[in-house]
């Protein structure tokens, strides 16, 4: 519905629920704003009054960013007395604020408005200085001056309303009202969890970040130029702004991409400068002749030249070429493997994949995905087909029910989490399932805290009620779905009562949750690692399709499944091949026509057997198995399970390669160590959880003698016998979209133009599908197929000398093996050092207080830390971040694995928690 109007004598078009404002603007009228953002979810306030226009017939003027038209209506933008009144605004604003030479934005959009009415000074008596709030400078990442404050209130909005985390907002009365976080507290003593949406909104300088203000708070200058281009840190791929002043970056805002609609994390906002870290290794090295290696041996990565020596490019790629040309001739491919990168472009991820296989004749080659979601995947390709989401996140605006389970996207995929709070504000009913209390409950209006290692239980208990009760999609069943009468016989014994002591869930709390789920119009499910990293981890998954299954939730807007994928381009490296039982999309080494097609593209004989996976790599090593490895943006001397095990396979090698920005432990046991490109300094496609492939541009020049990673592995490849000549990412990622139908309609110059294309897309000018199976599975006869599970324990289960569970993941504001996010300076301080997260009742029984250090051991090892209350956390139960070399939580972590997905138990082993003094004074 459209409604015809006058704007400045023209007749103009708005569309239904268009502001006057919105229609000026896409007419090319030029009306001032402040308190109004025109980004995706700000609402008009309508309280700053700078946009007044005049309407015929109306007594008062109108603020045009609340007014919508009506038909017939006559507006005029530039009376005099609509301008006299947006100057007289604008006048009384400028009274208050600090001289343009000491402005803390002078670029705002108030110094803007400012400066087009060609205002020099307010008329007006300022206010009285005991009403100025005084700066606050409490938080590293962001200073607060509110006397450039006008109480706007975007920063309210920003904070409640977009990010939905509820801290800022007003307090006070007459020229003391003034903004506060949580209860007038210090920014940085409040709650705020830094993600800066505030910073964005602010359109005076009140709000800032840092980095653009000295230690007086006077503005340092405008950057030199801006780069578009994505985010590199979790695997929903916001769509970032780098500012750049002096070819480094100083500040980073949110674009408008379709996965994130402007907005950041603490990560993704203020976790830019690991790249200038002076640690970055700039020039290649080599061990030194004689010099050992030994497991758990720390190098200082500012003094490497203990055990390494600088090298020339020519000399450090012929000795890491030579090294595995000599395994492979002398031992055959199979004693060679290959690590690559999750954090790197999907062509890195081609390349390597490629290079391994062709070049060394194996695929023993994998990535970080076997150890996050690799179960997730094995159960969705069993039982729909395919690995990728059904759906993207953003879906849960079309949801009447939202299941999140085995996931804190508050902390790992905080700006998806925006998404599931403004559902639950609008009404969605928000299921959360978890072992561990988390932020999203607050919002959530079903909390089902289960016994840690129950999933299985919980869900079979769902499952049944949905089954006997008939509850389930019969229509939806017979037309895409098999195998569900042998299913339903296997889980109707799996009563909510016979399954409630198990799981520790109430029976009629499962019973509200299935018939919820059952009959909403619409409702999908989104799991984490909590889900995934077990050993029964493709069973949680397979319950998890069933559910969808049997309900006929999926395929539709706002239904569907949702792996959150973990790291920035996890899903796009599993599309090329990065896993070492498929080439790219998915496709079985072990079928001879897909072999014979690529061995026709790749012009070699491939290898026909599937290769190992990262822990059976390691296993491999200690075995004699495997001598050489090359190892691109990888750490797995933090992230592998059972850290003893696997460092002391690195140290074991004949020969390791390893290719990175800082000399990780991982590069502490490399033979040759080859300094790589950060993401900020390259070209490239990576594709987020939501099956979006976007674009990252090069924002800076490489420092030192550091290389595109790309060039790198071509010349490795070289070196070794191939004969590749690619000029530049984009060549790669033509041939390697040759290759994966997932792409067929995604050029590099549709992501180039568009900076994010959504996979399958039907045409070239046509949109990717955001909801896909609407029409069954990509499975023989178009069938998705149930498969039941029974109930498995985990694999060590507490006891009288390891009573506690153990259970590991990530921060906020840490990443992964923390190589980039402990190097970034805002980051690390915010969190600083490991802790092991205890609830009251342990601390209780332990007998030690918050901050006091305790010593956590499993069969497998030791690790000692500071001890941090956390209500989340159950009585029993310990969590360890693994971002700490410090305190390496995967030190302690069972390398058992999942039968299917091959992922090892991160989430659950048996541990003892002990005082640390007590031990001490026993000792003693």
């Amino acid at each position: 519905m459209t409604i015809s109007f006058t704007l400045d004598g023209q007749t103009v078009e708005a569309q239904d629920g268009e502001t006057i404002w919105q229609v000026a603007q896409r007419s090319g009228i030029e009306i001032p704003h402040l308190c109004y953002a025109p980004e995706p979810g700000y609402r008009p306030d309508g309280n700053c009054r700078v946009c007044m226009v005049e309407i015929e017939g109306e007594r008062v003027l109108a603020a045009s960013c609340i007014r919508t038209p009506a038909p017939g209506m006559k507006v005029k933008t530039q009376t005099d007395r609509a301008k006299t009144a947006r100057n007289m605004v604008a006048e009384l604003l400028l009274t208050d604020q600090p001289a343009i030479e000491v402005a803390r934005d002078p670029d705002s959009e108030l110094w803007k408005i400012v400066k087009r009415q060609k205002l020099e000074a307010g008329r007006f008596p300022k206010r009285e200085a005991a009403a100025v709030p005084a700066p606050d400078r409490s938080h590293v990442a962001m200073a607060v001056n509110l006397d450039a404050c006008i109480q706007c209130n975007l920063c309210v909005r920003a904070c409640r309303e977009v990010q939905v985390n509820d801290v800022i907002g007003m307090a006070g009365r007459g020229h003391l009202e003034k903004i506060v976080f949580d209860f007038d507290d210090p920014m940085g003593s409040s709650t705020c969890v830094a993600c800066g949406e505030c910073v964005q909104a602010c359109p005076t300088g009140a709000l800032m970040p840092s980095t653009m203000v000295d230690e007086n708070n006077v503005y340092l200058g405008k950057p030199d130029r801006t780069v578009d281009s994505v985010c590199p840190y979790c695997g929903v791929g916001c769509q970032l702004t780098y500012q750049i002043k002096d070819d480094k970056i100083v500040a980073v805002t949110g674009r408008n991409g379709p996965a994130n609609e402007n907005r950041l994390c603490v990560k993704g906002r203020f976790g830019f400068d690991y790249v200038h870290n002076p640690q970055r290794l700039l020039k290649p090295m080599i061990r030194r002749d004689g010099v050992p290696k030994i497991a758990h041996e720390h190098i200082d990565p500012l003094n490497p030249w203990t055990h390494f020596r600088e090298a020339t490019w020519e000399e450090a790629l012929d000795r890491a070429a030579t090294g595995i040309k000599k395994i492979r001739d002398r031992d055959g491919p199979k004693a060679l493997s290959g690590f690559g990168s999750a954090k790197g472009s999907n062509e890195e991820a081609y390349l390597f994949q490629k290079l391994v296989r062709t070049g060394f004749g194996t695929n023993n080659v994998d990535h970080c995905t076997r150890l996050c979601h690799a179960s997730s995947v094995a159960a969705l390709m069993e039982g729909v087909g395919s690995g990728a989401v059904s759906a993207t996140f953003n879906e849960c605006k079309n949801s009447e029910v939202i299941v999140v389970i085995g996931a804190n996207p508050t902390e790992n995929h905080p700006v998806a989490a925006t998404f599931f709070k403004q559902a639950a504000k609008r009404g969605a009913q928000l299921i959360v399932m978890d072992p561990r209390g988390q932020a999203l409950k607050r919002h959530a209006t079903h909390m089902l805290q289960f016994k840690n290692g129950t999933d299985v239980a919980m869900l079979n208990g769902i499952l049944s009620t949905i089954v006997n009760e008939k509850l389930y999609d019969e229509q939806y069943i017979q037309t895409y779905v098999e195998g569900f009468k042998q299913f339903a016989e296997t889980v109707k014994d799996f009563t909510a009562e016979e399954m409630a002591p198990i799981c520790g869930i109430e029976p009629d709390v499962l019973r509200t949750v299935a018939r919820k789920f059952a009959r909403a119009k619409s409702a999908i499910i989104f799991w984490g690692m909590g889900v995934s990293q077990h050993t029964h981890g493709t069973d949680n998954a397979r319950c998890l399709i069933a559910l969808s299954l049997i309900t006929g939730q999926i395929g539709r807007p706002g239904t569907g499944l949702h792996p959150l994928r973990g790291q920035n381009n996890v899903q796009g490296a599993s599309d090329a091949g990065l896993i070492p039982m498929f080439f790219p999309d998915y496709k079985s080494v072990e079928a001879p026509d897909i072999r014979a097609k690529y061995e026709k593209a790749w012009g070699t004989k491939l290898d026909p057997k599937k290769g190992l996976t990262v822990v059976e790599i390691m296993d491999a090593v200690h075995a004699d198995v495997i001598k050489g490895m090359y190892i691109m943006g990888e750490n797995p001397a933090m992230s592998d399970p059972d850290l003893n095990h696997a460092r002391q396979a690195l140290a074991h090698l004949e020969h390791l390669v390893v290719q990175d920005l800082f000399l990780t432990e991982t590069a502490m046991y490399a033979d040759v160590v080859l300094p790589a490109s950060a993401w900020p300094e390259k070209d490239g496609t990576v594709t987020n959880t939501n099956r979006q492939v976007q674009m990252g541009r090069q924002a800076l020049p490489l420092p030192g003698e550091a290389k595109q990673d790309w060039w790198l592995i071509q010349e490795i490849g070289r070196r070794i016998g191939l004969s590749w000549n690619y000029q530049h990412p984009s060549d790669i990622y033509t041939e390697m979209a040759s290759l994966m139908p997932s792409l067929d309609n995604i050029s590099w110059e549709r992501v180039a133009r568009e900076s994010a294309v959504t996979y399958p897309a039907d045409a070239p000018d046509q949109p990717g599908r955001d909801v896909v199976f609407d029409k069954g599975f990509p499975r023989p006869g178009g069938f998705g197929k149930l498969v039941a599970a029974k109930l498995t324990p985990p694999d060590e289960v507490p006891d009288h000398d390891y009573p506690f569970i153990l259970t590991t993941g990530r921060q906020l504001e840490h990443w992964h093996t923390g190589a980039m996010t402990r190097r970034a300076i805002v980051l690390d301080a915010i969190e600083p050092s490991a802790v092991a997260s205890l609830s009251r009742g342990t601390f209780v029984k332990l007998g030690i207080a918050p901050g006091d250090m305790v010593r956590v051991t499993t069969r497998r090892g030791t690790v000692e830390l500071a001890s941090r209350q956390d209500e989340a956390v159950p009585d029993g139960v310990v969590f360890i971040p693994f971002a700490y070399v410090e305190a390496a939580a995967n030190l302690l972590t069972n390398p058992k694995l999942d039968p299917f997905g091959k992922i090892p138990e991160f989430k659950f082993c048996a541990a003892r928690v002990e005082r640390i003094d007590a031990i001490s004074e026993a000792a003693e």
